[in-house]
C-alpha cells in the first residue's frame, strides 16, 4: 500500500525547497544550461501544479490528464468518457489550444480556486440555457479563427487571450458533467508535438500536474519518438500511467496490440494498464461520440480509482511519491548547473581584474620609467619656463597621463576579450570594446586630479614664510613633473626644494605621491567596473547552490 505522509514539516520544506528553485539564475549560456533551465521550469510546475497542492489537500479529486501527439482522437475520448462534447475536436491542427478540465458538480469548487494551476485563468460555461451554448459556439469560434491564423496570426499561447496591458492571459476551461464519478476529474491537454510552442510548453506542464497519465496515441503514431518520451518520462517519475491505443482498424486490432504491448513490455511499461479503442465511424472528424461500449473498460479503471480508497491510494500515492523521489536526482543536477554558472561567471571576473591589475601594474612601472614625460610634455619641460608656461607644462602632462590611462585600458579591454572569446558563458554579455567615451572619463578625472594637485601646492605656499612667496603655479607645474617624470625629471624635484625648502617640497611630494597612486587606482577601478558590470547585473552567485542542497537535505530527513 502506498501512502502519502503529510505531516506539516513536510510541507513546510517542500515549501522551503520550492522557495530555492524559484530563485535560481542560470544566464550564461554554457553546454547543458538550456536542459538546467527546462529541469528548473518542470521542477516548479511540478512543485506548484502538484506536489504542494497534492500533499496539501490529499483528499481532493484525482485528476486524470489526457495527454498525446496531434490527431490522437483526445479531445474525441475525453467526449466520450464523460457523454457529452464538452472539448472541441475537428480536423484542423492543432485542434486543442485551450486545455478542458470535467469535473462531477459536487468537485467544482477543487478547481475554480488556485489550488492547481495557478498561472492558468479560470473560464467557466454554465449548461442548460441559450446563453450556455453561445458562449461555448464563441469559445469554439475564437479557437478554430487561431488556428487559422487570425488574431494575432495564432499568437501561440494555449486558450491566449489579449490580458491585462495587452498580454496573452493563458486559460483552462471548467466542464460540470454530473455523470462523471465524484472524486475524478479528467483534463483533455494540448498535443504534445504541437507546432506551437507554448502549446507543448502547457502540455507537458498539464501531463506533470496529473495523479494519473493518460497517454494517447494511434495505429499509425504508436512508435514515434514524442510520445515514447512522455512514456519514459512517466517511468522515471513513477507516475500511474495508462496508455490508450486510438484508433486501431479492426482488421489488424490484433497485431497492433501485440506489436504495442511488446514495445511497452521492451520499455521496461509492460504492467501498465493498456486500453484499445477501435476505429469507429465517430472517429472520424471529431464530429460525434464514441459508443459507451468503446471507452468502458478506461471509464471503469478511472471511476474504481477514483472512488475505491484503496485503489485511489495508490494511484495518488504512487505518482505523488515518484514525484518526491525523481527530487533527489533532479536537484543535485540543477545544483550542479547553479556551479558551473558560478564557475563560468568567476573566471569571466578573474579575466577582467587580472587584465585591469595586470594594466595597473604597467602603468606604474611606465611610470617610473618617465614614460609622461615624452613627446610634447618633454619638449615643454624642457622649455620651461623660458619658452613654456606653468599652464602649458601641466596642460602638456596631464594630457600625457591622459594618454597613458587610455592606453592601459584599451590593453586591459583586448585582453578581456581575448580571453572571454575562449569561454562559451562570455555569449550573455558583451565583449569589451572600444568605448569613445573612455577617453572622455578618463581627461575628466586628470582634470580634476590636476586641480587637487593645484589647491594641494597652493596650500603648501601659503603656509611659508617666504618673502617674495613662490608662485604657487610654479610649484605645482614642478611637483607633477616630478611626480610623473622619472629619473627624467629628477631636476624638477631639486627646483622645487630651491623655491619651497627641502622639508615643505618632501612632505609635498609624499602627499602627492600618494594621491598619483589613489588617481591611477581610481581611474583603472572605475573602467573595470563598467566592464564587470554586466556580469554584475546576471546576478550569479553561489549561494543557490548550497541553499539547494540544504533544503534537499532537509526534505529527505523529512521523508
Amino acid at each position: 500500500m502506498v501512502t502519502l505522509d503529510v505531516r506539516p514539516q513536510l510541507l513546510d520544506a517542500l515549501s522551503a525547497l520550492r522557495d530555492r528553485v524559484a530563485s535560481v539564475r542560470l544566464p550564461l549560456p554554457l553546454p547543458g544550461a538550456p536542459r538546467a533551465r527546462q529541469t528548473r521550469a518542470e521542477l516548479l510546475a511540478q512543485l506548484d501544479d502538484y506536489l504542494v497542492p497534492r500533499l496539501k489537500a490529499p483528499e481532493a479529486p484525482m485528476l486524470a490528464v489526457v495527454g498525446g501527439s496531434t490527431g490522437a482522437g483526445k479531445s474525441t475520448l475525453v467526449n466520450s468518457l464523460v457523454g457529452r462534447q464538452v472539448s472541441e475536436a475537428g480536423v484542423l491542427r492543432p485542434t486543442t489550444r485551450t486545455p478542458v478540465l470535467v469535473c462531477h458538480p459536487d468537485d467544482h469548487h477543487w478547481f475554480a480556486g488556485m489550488r492547481i494551476l495557478p498561472d492558468l485563468m479560470r473560464v467557466w460555461v454554465p449548461h442548460g440555457e441559450e446563453e450556455a451554448v453561445s458562449a461555448k459556439n464563441r469559445l469554439r469560434d475564437r479557437d478554430r479563427d487561431r488556428d487559422r491564423g487570425r488574431g494575432g496570426h495564432g499568437s501561440g499561447h494555449a486558450g491566449s487571450g489579449p490580458g491585462p496591458g495587452g498580454h496573452a492571459t493563458r486559460e483552462m476551461r471548467i466542464e460540470t458533467v454530473s455523470t462523471l464519478p465524484r472524486g475524478l476529474a479528467i483534463l483533455d491537454a494540448p498535443d504534445i508535438d504541437s507546432l506551437v510552442v507554448e502549446n507543448r510548453t502547457l502540455a507537458a506542464q498539464l501531463i506533470c500536474a496529473a495523479d494519473v497519465w493518460v497517454m494517447v496515441t494511434t495505429a499509425s503514431r504508436y512508435a514515434d519518438a514524442v510520445p515514447w518520451h512522455l512514456l519514459r518520462t512517466a517511468k522515471q517519475y513513477k507516475a500511474t500511467l495508462v496508455t490508450v491505443l486510438d484508433r486501431v482498424p479492426h482488421q489488424v486490432l490484433a497485431e497492433v496490440s501485440r506489436q504495442y504491448g511488446a514495445l511497452l513490455t521492451r520499455a521496461g511499461l509492460g504492467d501498465v494498464p493498456r486500453f484499445t479503442v477501435p476505429e469507429l465511424p465517430e472517429s472520424a472528424g471529431g464530429g460525434g461520440l464514441l459508443p459507451a461500449s468503446a471507452v468502458a473498460p478506461l471509464a471503469a479503471w478511472l471511476a474504481h480509482h477514483a472512488q475505491d480508497p484503496a485503489a485511489r491510494q495508490y494511484a495518488v500515492g504512487r505518482t505523488a511519491l515518484g514525484a518526491l523521489d525523481s527530487l533527489a536526482r533532479r536537484m543535485p543536477e540543477l545544483a550542479s548547473a547553479v556551479a558551473s554558472q558560478h564557475a563560468a561567471a568567476v573566471r569571466l571576473t578573474s579575466a577582467v581584474e587580472d587584465a585591469y591589475k595586470r594594466e595597473g601594474k604597467r602603468v606604474r612601472n611606465r611610470l617610473d620609467q618617465g614614460a609622461v614625460l615624452a613627446g610634447d610634455a618633454l619638449t615643454r619641460w624642457r622649455g620651461y619656463p623660458l619658452d613654456t608656461s606653468a599652464d602649458e607644462l601641466l596642460d602638456s602632462l596631464a594630457e600625457s597621463l591622459a594618454a597613458l590611462l587610455q592606453c592601459a585600458v584599451a590593453a586591459a579591454d583586448e585582453r578581456i576579450a581575448a580571453s572571454w572569446r575562449r569561454e562559451p558563458a562570455a555569449g550573455a554579455v558583451p565583449l569589451p570594446t572600444p568605448d569613445k567615451e573612455a577617453a572622455e572619463r578618463i581627461g575628466m578625472a586628470v582634470r580634476r586630479w590636476r586641480r587637487v594637485l593645484e589647491e594641494l601646492a597652493e596650500e603648501e605656499v601659503a603656509q611659508l614664510d617666504r618673502q617674495p612667496a613662490p608662485d604657487p603655479d610654479g610649484v605645482a607645474a614642478l611637483l607633477v613633473a616630478a611626480l610623473l617624470g622619472g629619473k627624467r625629471a629628477r631636476p624638477a624635484g631639486e627646483k622645487l626644494a630651491e623655491r619651497i625648502g627641502a622639508q615643505a617640497a618632501l612632505r609635498l611630494r609624499d602627499r602627492g605621491t600618494e594621491l598619483v597612486g589613489d588617481h591611477l587606482d581610481q581611474v583603472l577601478r572605475a573602467e573595470r567596473d563598467r566592464r564587470l558590470a554586466p556580469l554584475e547585473a546576471l546576478e550569479v552567485s553561489p549561494e543557490p547552490q548550497a541553499e539547494l542542497i540544504a533544503a534537499l537535505s532537509v526534505l529527505q530527513k523529512e521523508r
